[in-house]
């Protein structure tokens, strides 16, 4: 058992950066689900890309926008449809996309990239329209889904490039979209659609080939001591700037504008006169480039300052695997823009720009900062009123000195293996009165990761599998009332709830499961959802997070003992599959603790013993031994009791191939003729026993074949260089060149054996005759079985021929 095997639960969460890369990237989730028919699931066929979504919660349907289609589907079962409608492109707009070099059928169609609630039952969609961006406004009454027809140009409001990403926001009836606004997509903007229209600037320091990935609302005027505005926040990817490399360096960021910026006067007109920007960082264990930030979601706190975003990350080398969680406090970010350092151009030796710390005085009010009750207090109503100074100063530097570090300055959760594509969080309250964000991770394979943090540790609940054929989630949403989670993927939506505490069928394992949606309900004696209200001191249910305790739990039934009868020289195979992917098998013979070796082989589904005799017949004992916050957990998962075969004449039936196979055991039939077994050095699974055994028949079957071969063309040469081979004394010249080969066919001897039905290897021995060192005996035998016995017969060219090779 190795010895770092129960610090599998720990994630690398707030484990020091030192810590060894293998403990910390071996974070391992306690349940994997496979996927499961009765998902409830949405597609339509011909139609793709489900990927943008819009809860209407208050009109119980989940708005899904897909290629050329919007569906209003009942948020209780996705699988049913609601209503729809279709929106397609024109002729005409398809003929001029493929003029454009785009694909007709993939790029030059309409993809539903923007949905966004305006009031009451109306809604903002937006298509690509073969790169041609189109907007419209939609209505969902009585069941019926209508496009009014009121089509505008969703240039700037909606992507050309339907697979680029992109964020948007509708604050009121304002949308703040941040996408590219050409064809070509080489023209980046963050860009409010309003009556007073602002957008960034177009300059490298403001966005340099950025990747947009999410945006959300802070109200921070709420209680404010300052008077400050409420704020936008967008998170991307871009090439860094401030670093001096050879090659494009991508870099994580997070910005922000005030939402009642207005331009600048003279300087800045109709740009955003508040665009600030800085560097995320999220470092992962060990010598990498900067982690790539891929979503992010917003867990919002009736205080804006305890507000959350959870952000996931992957690397931006090919050769890496790793992906990672981090939080940034709202306050934090708030701060870094609100204090920090700015950074600025300096021009070095010929003409390089580097960008250095600004370390002059600052004009007066602050860049980037929104109006204020200081600046009410100077005159300065609007951004309009702001003085060029200021304006200028921000225009060409809006990037902070300061990176924002992540909540206890390291990764939540650092995981090796499928990337990390999306992420919703959810707050759940437990019986021990405190409360808990549960992450739901999309990856690129297609499951779901539910993982929560107790005291500094990282925990993963559960994965869940929710397609057939691995298919990356493009869109995960998170609906708290209603208890589900909604992945989107190009191939259809899955609905799953947020949790399932049918799954754990005992006591020991609801507890250890450690899901705080799932308690221990003493009276029905079942895993059931914690209610919502709580009762009072949690009622007659259990419970323990932290700890994992299960103290509390009644006392579990004894395990049935099995017996099953020993046979000798078969294959005994007893299983055993623990409960949990964190747990590890102990298996006991006669209270002895057992280990791999020769003999017996201890493997994932159980415990092989090889050639059993009447030694090995006992009790065996499989135990499940799983580690939760430092303490073992023992549980007894089978126990066999293996008795020697007793009644007489099974000699005589094991001739006659009558064998019992059991669900927990196998059984090879003895070999006629004993062959001494080789040591196993390196256990094999199963498969790897089948696997060996297909390679060994064919090695055997290369040699048969070569040595056919060569007995062949031995023939067809022996006349012709007979001048070159030494002649047997007394030999005629017209002696038939082939007697040697006549008489080895009436002097074989064979015997042919039936396979066995289980296999372990195969042999072959090759004895001299001392009397005659021109024949050798030869046994062929596999897995232990003899499959053929005769004597290799050499002739005067020093050749062998084993006599009918179709037979072996």
């Amino acid at each position: 058992m190795s010895a770092l095997w129960p610090l599998k639960v720990l994630c690398g969460l707030f484990l020091p950066l030192s810590i060894s890369e293998h403990v910390s990237l071996h974070c391992v989730p306690r349940k994997t689900v496979p996927y499961q028919e009765g998902l409830k699931v949405f597609r339509e066929e011909g139609i793709w890309n489900y990927s943008t979504m819009l809860m209407r919660e208050d009109l119980g349907v989940l708005m899904l926008g897909a290629r050329e289609a919007v569906y209003a589907l009942d948020m209780n079962d996705v699988s049913t449809k609601n209503a729809g409608v279709y929106w397609g492109v024109t002729p005409d707009k398809q003929r001029e996309c493929t003029y454009k070099g785009k694909d007709a059928e993939v790029e030059c169609r309409n993809y539903i990239r923007t949905l966004h609630t305006v009031a009451g039952d109306r809604m903002y969609v937006c298509g690509t329209n073969a790169f041609s961006p189109i907007c419209d406004y939609m209505t969902y009454s009585d069941g019926v889904l209508t496009l009014e027809g009121l089509q505008e140009e969703g240039k700037g409001k909606c992507p050309f490039d339907p697979f680029q990403r992109y964020s948007s926001i509708m604050i009121g009836e304002d949308l703040y979209s941040a996408t590219s606004i050409n064809f070509l997509g080489s023209e980046p903007v963050v860009l409010r659609s309003t009556k007073t229209t602002l957008r960034t600037e177009f300059k490298s320091s403001w966005l340099n080939e950025p990747n947009f990935v999410y945006m959300d609302f802070v109200p921070e005027s709420q209680s404010s001591d300052t008077g400050d505005d409420d704020k936008v926040y967008m998170f991307f990817s871009e090439n860094a700037m401030e670093y001096d490399f050879y090659n494009k360096l991508l870099v994580s960021r997070v910005a922000r504008v005030c939402k009642g910026d207005m331009g600048g006067q003279r300087t800045l007109q109709r740009k955003w006169t508040s665009f600030l920007k800085a560097r995320l960082d999220c470092s992962v264990p060990g010598p990498s480039l900067p982690s790539i930030v891929q979503d992010v979601f917003l867990l919002k706190n009736d205080d804006w300052r305890k507000s959350v975003f959870y952000a996931v990350f992957t690397p931006q080398s090919p050769t890496s695997d790793v992906s990672a969680v981090c939080a940034y406090s709202t306050s934090d970010i708030s701060h870094v823009f609100d204090e920090g350092k700015f950074k600025t151009p300096v021009t070095v030796e010929t003409a390089h720009v580097k960008w250095v710390m600004f370390s002059g005085e600052l004009p007066v009010p602050r860049p980037g900062a929104c109006i204020n009750n200081a600046a009410r207090e100077q005159g300065m109503m609007r951004s309009l009123d702001l003085p060029d100074k200021t304006l200028q100063f921000i225009r060409d530097r809006p990037l902070m000195d300061e990176a924002v570090s992540p909540l206890m300055g390291r990764p939540l959760l650092v995981r090796k293996g499928a990337m990390f594509t999306r992420i919703a969080v959810d707050t759940v309250r437990a019986l021990d009165g405190e409360t808990y964000p549960v992450m739901f991770i999309g990856t690129e394979n297609g499951f779901v990761e539910k993982a929560v943090n107790y005291a500094g540790e990282m925990f993963i609940i559960e994965e869940i599998r929710l397609y057939k054929t691995p298919e990356p989630i493009r869109t995960l949403r998170l609906s708290s009332s209603k208890g589900q989670l909604y992945a989107g993927s190009g191939y259809g939506v899955v609905q799953l709830p947020l949790s399932d505490c049918g799954r754990y069928r005992s006591c020991v394992d609801c507890i250890l499961a450690r899901d705080p949606y799932c308690a221990w309900d003493l009276p029905s004696d079942r895993c059931s959802p914690v209610p919502r209200p709580q009762p009072p001191s949690g009622g007659d249910m259990i419970q323990s997070l932290q700890h994992g305790d299960i103290s509390q739990c009644p006392s579990p039934d004894e395990v049935t003992v099995e017996t099953y009868t020993l046979v000798s020289g078969h294959h005994v195979k007893l299983q055993c599959r623990p409960d949990s992917n964190l747990a590890q098998v102990s298996w006991h013979f006669s209270g002895q603790v057992l280990h791999s070796d020769d003999k017996r082989y201890i493997y994932d589904g159980g415990l092989l013993i090889l050639n059993a005799s009447s030694p090995d017949a006992g009790r065996y004992t499989c135990d499940s031994v799983e580690q939760v916050a430092g303490r073992p957990y023992t549980k007894t998962m089978a126990v066999y009791e293996v008795q020697p075969r007793a009644q007489p004449g099974w000699e005589e039936e094991e001739e006659q191939g009558e064998t019992t196979e059991t669900p927990h055991s196998a059984f090879t039939p003895s070999p006629e003729r004993p062959v001494p077994t080789q040591p196993i050095e390196t256990p094999l699974t199963p498969q790897s026993y089948r696997e060996a055994e297909r390679l060994v028949g064919l090695k055997v079957a290369v040699v048969l074949l070569s040595l056919f071969l060569g007995a062949t063309v031995a023939w067809n040469l022996k006349g012709r260089c007979r001048r070159f081979l030494p002649q047997k004394a007394g030999a005629g010249q017209g002696k038939a060149p082939s007697s040697d080969y006549v008489d080895s066919t009436r002097t074989t001897e064979q015997k042919l054996l039936p396979p066995s039905s289980i296999t372990t290897n195969t042999t072959t021995n090759i004895t001299t005759n001392s009397k005659n060192n021109n024949r050798a005996h030869v046994d062929i035998q596999r897995n232990g079985e003899l499959l053929f016995s005769g004597r290799h017969v050499s002739s005067a060219d020093g050749l062998g021929f084993i006599n009918d090779e179709s037979e072996i």
